[in-house]
């Protein structure tokens, strides 16, 4: 897992062989980020079913909690077969589109 510190956000990129591992690693270190704003890119070559990346369901719902943004980009998956406020995205400069919305959002006091 690769981490780097952004402008405004941390991006998590996974550069293991397995989602599997990816997941262990991430929640290893999980504690460490839950403050921040997330951008977390899933490799297509760990060919993810959905079942795998809704594991992150629970970490976006706590981000959106602390009022903080959780966005996951994955372009091998159909975002349409999860829920609305689960935000994932094919690119990342479209996930950095949604953290600069997001953060507008909560200007306004969404």
């Amino acid at each position: 897992m690769k981490i780097e510190k952004r402008n405004n956000y941390t991006y998590i990129k996974a550069d293991e062989t397995t989602f599997a591992e990816f997941y262990t690693t991430f929640k290893k270190s999980e504690a460490s980020f839950k403050s921040e704003h997330l951008v977390l890119e899933i490799s297509d070559k760990l060919n993810s079913k959905n079942e795998e990346i809704s594991l992150f369901l629970s970490v976006s719902k706590l981000h959106q909690a602390q009022k903080k943004s959780f966005v996951i980009v994955c372009s091998s998956v159909d975002i349409d077969n999860f829920p609305e406020e689960f935000n994932i995205v094919p690119t990342l400069p479209e996930a950095e589109d949604v953290l600069e919305m997001e953060a507008i959002e909560r200007d306004l006091g969404f």
